[in-house]
């Protein structure tokens, strides 16, 4: 490849790249193809092909300096690092779930991609081509993304980015392909340095071991002036601890350096915690860009890589990257690099010195960059889930932690060296008492074989570590078969296999013993003590605590016991004069008696006092009187001092001290327990007491008013001349405003149904007017209307609102209404609402039917004709409403209607008579049917719904202004057709009888036969002393009306002519006409010279187009 032209070997490297990227979307996989692309020497608009890099450049670098330059291009790199990952999601076979669509309100999206130009143009060669509001999608025609565009702009952006990471690092090899495109970018010179160059394996010979050789510079400068030092101040060592570059130094601890991490961990023990540390002046150097923390010790122009020493070796022992050019550098000690800001090695972004994880891709500081494949046994694990292994403590984390649960140090640090403990010349004695575990680094200051920090046994410490006392104590114990010899310490490896393998396996054990102790509900504060009691045998630790715990408990209650009794005696003890050292010193004489009583200590004292002395009985003992005393000390301080019932208080609480002073505080307030639940009454407020201050205090107490000031003005309210307003009126009405004037309307209100006095509050209103009414009127009209009226004559008392024919205002009325009657009806009535107010609802239902027998109604789910009442059980039929005959079966009702004209005496005897009854009345809103005729006033009301309609054409009567356009009419009205009975009964039944004639329609003019003559007999509706009663019309009848009276055969008459459809039209007369044609909104205005027909004519026309009404009965 080598030996081919660039372009050419581009275009093998992009197939094979674009290959690998389309099928697995990993970019690491196609990593190397990157930078073998980014350095190929090729101008931008023959390696870039989808992208237009160089437009992209120019216009993210237009600025005014070098710097602003730079901090474009590092903004360039982190959005086309984002760019990245969404052309890898498309790509990758498993796509994320939401990987249609980008949203601009993602900060990340709009710190990096939104903050550069020509950002969104890569997403629309991704196919991100659909506006949306919040963003970008892929139309809703695509399916699936164009894999093999996404692979190839997505490795351009790859090489884009990577291109640009190095022009900002200064380790681009061709840039003189920028300098025409970047401002300020000149190609770099040789600099003279003492690297050395790592040749590739292909250039050594097969035989010879690798050979670093000096990079080519002038003579003069290895002999010349010498080069300015790159390390740092002479006053920087190695840590004293774990031997990397220290940053701090401590005089406390007789100037012993340490780094940021091995500092915080050191002082971070209470006896190191107060020492001041001097900060060393360090110069900031590069670290390596896989772990972090070690000094860069090579340059790798091919992978863009700084490494150090081990890192170089394992990076590049992999067979891919074995011919890669490497630069060495000579390394300087740096501090420790959480005191300067880091760059992360996935996405070399440039984070803050205190960040523990990447701003941009979350990843830990010390993480390398992911892999699919672990390079070497030592590498970090490609998945951050993965569980890791302390390698101090060797404690398993999980893995999205980044320091250790247990010693708290970094993820990928090395366990810090056990030093020697360090000592000034002059301190002997110190230097003989002092020495440092070995495990946990704390300085023991007495001579114990045991650690005071970690309890492990010092037997494995170096003997330069121990302190001379126990250095000599062992010296006896061991054979010496030489004095003069000094012995040899075993080696290092074998102690530290030998600590980790001890450690694991007691903490192994350990975490076993708590996580069965969890189960049975033991802490492991529990586990632990009982740890240190039985440790040495196989009794189970939660055993032990179920049977040898309460005796333990019981035996340092009575030790404890003990050593007061004895101080109280005179007698003096080492644990009491502790006790005595750390506290105050204790009550004279007992505190008023108790001198010879034993103290009364409780079991959960002494076990919280075991607990806190780690299992230690003496210390446990000590605790306790400790504790014990303080809670005496803070009863005595809040004025209990009879020892004796401070002590039996605090054992039957449990020790706790709230528990105690319940106990205590309970006789003193017997005395206002017994005045408050006394059963005599409460002396009501006086407002005329002459001590005022003490009924406003009253006033405070019992109604919780606002400020005294309100309860002043309660008490002048009151002493106002002719007050009737109650105390509590006053002082709900002083709640709500502290305005005089405006108190006194809200307690003046007249209820217009009694004409009596209330205050507002005890006012009720319907939320369908203004109205107010008192409590008692607004039930008793609810009472009343529920018993002996209809669901509709609910409405306002005063007004009569709202209008109950509107079904929109019905539903919501009734809705409000509801939650009104729930506190001001009785149980009985409530319930009969909820009746009314069902049947009221089921009416709506297009199958309930109403009994013609009874005033029952049901619903009727069958479909046959003939349905049974389920209250009166009688039969009906379901589409006429007439009593059931067996004639009516397999016939029609209009066939049945035919056959009883022709065969049933008994119909044929009543003559028209019976006609007009079965052609009554019928709601359109409940569908009842009314055995009456429509003569008379036209106005109806349905008495089972309350429903107000006229009864020639059905439509609704209406009290206030109407929905119908251009109605102004605010009184009661109706809309009524031209064929209503409202217009057509002020005809004459000459005039009647010719439009049914003309129409050629018959009609009876003499009575049927048997039928009475001399009276009408049709039933009509009657208002008899305030009552509707139904009884027969009575009126003289004439000759040639059927043996009906004028008013009920014009009725007749008119019954025939909407049963047939016939337009009244055909006869008006012009003046009629034209009254109808106002009526109707039709436009009478007469054309000049327009004849009076050929008016009257086109009017006609006109108004014959205006349709018949739609709700007209047409019974036949």
């Amino acid at each position: 490849m080598s030996s081919s032209p660039p372009s050419v070997q581009m275009d093998e490297v992009r197939r094979k790249a674009q290959s690998l990227l389309s099928t697995s979307g990993v970019a690491q996989n196609v990593k190397t193809e990157v930078q073998t692309m980014a350095g190929i020497a090729l101008p931008l608009s023959e390696k870039y092909r989808h992208l237009a890099a160089e437009a992209m450049l120019r216009e993210n670098t237009a600025s005014r300096n070098k710097q602003e330059v730079l901090e474009s291009l590092s903004r360039l790199v982190k959005a086309l690092s984002i760019l990245e990952k969404y052309g890898c999601n498309l790509t990758c076979p498993a796509r994320p779930r939401y990987w249609r669509s980008v949203k601009h309100n993602n900060p990340v999206f709009r710190t990096t991609v939104d903050a550069i130009k020509g950002g969104r143009t890569v997403l629309y060669l991704y196919g991100y081509t659909n506006q949306q509001i919040d963003g970008l999608s892929f139309p809703d025609d695509v399916s699936e993304p164009d894999t093999e565009k996404v692979a190839a702009v997505t490795l351009e952006v790859m090489t884009l980015r990577t291109e640009v990471d190095m022009i900002v690092k200064g380790t681009h090899p061709h840039l003189e392909n920028f300098k025409d495109i970047i401002p300020f970018i000149t190609p770099q010179e040789p600099v003279a340095s003492d690297s050395v160059v790592i040749l590739p394996v292909e250039e050594q010979h097969g035989d010879k071991p690798q050979v670093l050789s000096p990079s080519p510079k002038p003579a003069p400068s290895l002999v010349g002036e010498p080069l300015k030092p790159t390390t740092v101040s002479p006053t920087v060592s190695e840590c004293n601890l774990c031997g990397s570059s220290s940053s701090l130094v401590c005089p406390s601890c007789d100037n012993r350096p340490f780094c940021d991490a091995c500092d915080d961990l050191f002082h971070r023990h209470p006896s190191r915690a107060n020492h001041k540390r001097d900060k060393l002046q360090t110069t900031k150097q590069e670290s390596c860009s896989i772990c972090g923390i070690s000094a860069v010790h090579a340059r790798c122009s091919t992978c863009v890589q700084k490494l150090c020493l081990n890192c170089d070796k394992l990076f590049h022992s992999h067979p891919d990257r074995k011919g890669h050019n490497r630069t060495i550098v000579t390394p300087a000690k740096t501090s420790s690099p959480s005191l300067s800001p880091w760059e992360c090695a996935h996405c070399t972004t440039v984070n803050e010195m205190r960040a523990v994880l990447c701003s941009t891709c979350e990843r830990p500081r010390l993480a390398t960059a992911a892999s699919s494949v672990q390079e070497g046994p030592v590498s970090v694990p490609s998945s951050p889930n993965t569980e890791w292994q302390c390698k101090s403590c060797t404690v398993v984390n999980q893995g999205s932690s980044i320091l250790c649960e247990v010693c708290e140090r970094p993820r990928l640090a090395t366990r810090p060296p056990v030093a020697p403990a360090l000592s000034s010349p002059g301190s002997l004695s110190d230097a003989g008492t002092k020495w440092t575990c070995q495990f946990c680094t704390f300085v023991n200051t007495k001579p114990t074989l045991v650690c005071e920090m970690c309890n492990l046994s010092c037997k494995d410490s170096p003997g330069d570590s121990l302190p001379q006392s126990l250095q000599q104590t062992l010296s006896v114990t061991k054979d010496q078969p030489q004095l003069s010899a000094r012995p040899q310490p075993k080696p290092r490896a074998n102690l530290e296999l030998k600590r980790q393998k001890t450690m694991k396996e007691d903490g192994l054990s350990l975490i076993h013993q708590i996580r069965e102790a969890e189960k049975r509900g033991v802490s492991p504060e529990e586990v632990f003590a009982a740890l240190c009691m039985c440790g040495g045998s196989s009794v189970n630790p939660c055993d032990w605590l179920t049977s040898e715990l309460p005796h333990l408990l019981d035996e340092i209650c009575a030790m404890a016991a003990s050593v007061q009794l004895n101080y109280r005696a005179g007698g003096d003890s080492g644990i009491h004069a502790e006790v005595e050292r750390d506290g105050e010193e204790s009550e004279e004489g007992g505190g008023g008696g108790g001198g010879g009583e034993d103290m009364k200590l409780s079991r959960a004292e002494a076990k919280l006092a075991w607990l806190a002395a780690g299992g230690d009985t003496e210390r446990a003992v000590t605790q306790l009187l400790r504790d014990r005393q303080v809670k005496m000390r803070e009863l005595h301080s809040l004025g209990f001092r009879d020892v004796a019932q401070c002590e039996e208080a605090l054992r039957l609480s449990g020790g706790e001290v709230k528990g105690a002073l319940s106990f205590l505080q309970r006789p003193l307030l017997e005395s206002f327990h017994q005045r408050i639940w006394a059963e005599q009454p409460e002396p009501p407020i006086d407002p005329k007491h002459p001590d005022k201050q003490r009924m406003c205090r009253r006033l405070l107490a019992l109604y919780d008013l606002p400020s005294w000031g309100r309860c002043e003005l309660v008490l002048s309210l009151l002493q106002e001349p002719g007050v009737t307003y109650s105390l509590e009126d006053v002082v709900q009405a002083v709640k709500e405003s502290h305005d005089k004037d405006f108190i006194r309307r809200l307690l003046n209100n007249e209820c217009p149904c009694c004409l009596c006095i209330f205050p507002r509050s005890k006012m009720q209103s319907l939320t369908s007017c203004q109205c107010s009414v008192c409590h008692e009127c607004f039930g008793q009209h609810f009472t009343i209307a529920v018993r002996d009226k209809h669901i509709r004559d609910m409405v306002c008392p005063v007004c009569s609102e709202p209008d109950i024919n509107d079904p929109e205002q019905l539903d919501s009325y009734f809705s409000t209404l509801d939650i009104q009657l729930r506190d001001c009806l009785e149980p009985d009535v409530y319930e009969l609402f909820h009746k009314k107010l069902t049947e009221h609802a089921l009416m709506k239902d297009p199958k309930f039917l109403w009994c013609c027998h009874c005033t029952s109604g049901f619903i009727n789910d069958g479909d046959q004709l003939k349905v049974t009442c389920p209250s009166c059980r009688k039969s009906f039929c379901a589409q006429c409403k007439k009593p059931w005959e067996p004639q009516h079966q397999d016939l029609s009702c209009e066939q049945f209607q035919q056959w009883k004209r022709e065969n049933d005496p008994e119909y044929q005897r009543q003559g028209l008579a019976g006609y007009l009854r079965d052609n009554g009345i019928t709601c359109p809103h409940c569908r009842f049917q009314y055995a009456l005729t429509k003569g008379g006033c036209m106005h109806f009301s349905c008495s089972q719904c309350r429903y107000q309609f006229c009864s020639g054409c059905n439509n609704p009567y209406h009290k206030t202004g109407c929905k119908t356009p251009q109605c102004n009419y605010p009184g009661l009205h109706a809309h009524h057709p031209r064929d209503c009975l409202f217009y057509l009964r002020d005809w004459e039944p000459p005039r009647l009888q010719a439009l049914l004639q003309r129409s050629g329609v018959d009609f009876n003019t003499d009575p049927s036969n048997g039928a009475q003559t001399d009276a009408c007999g049709v039933m009509e509706q009657k208002d008899e002393g305030g009552q509707q009663i139904d009884s027969p019309c009575g009126i003289q009848t004439q000759p040639g009306q059927a043996g009906l009276c004028e008013k009920h055969y014009r009725e007749y008459l008119v019954s025939l002519i909407n049963a047939h459809s016939l337009d009244p039209a055909l006869l008006y007369e012009p003046n009629e006409l034209i009254r109808a044609c106002e009526r109707y909104q039709v436009d009478t205005q007469r054309g000049e010279n327009e004849e009076e027909n050929t008016y009257h004519a086109r009017l006609l026309k006109k108004l014959m187009e205006v349709p018949l009404g739609e709700k007209v009965p047409r019974n036949k």
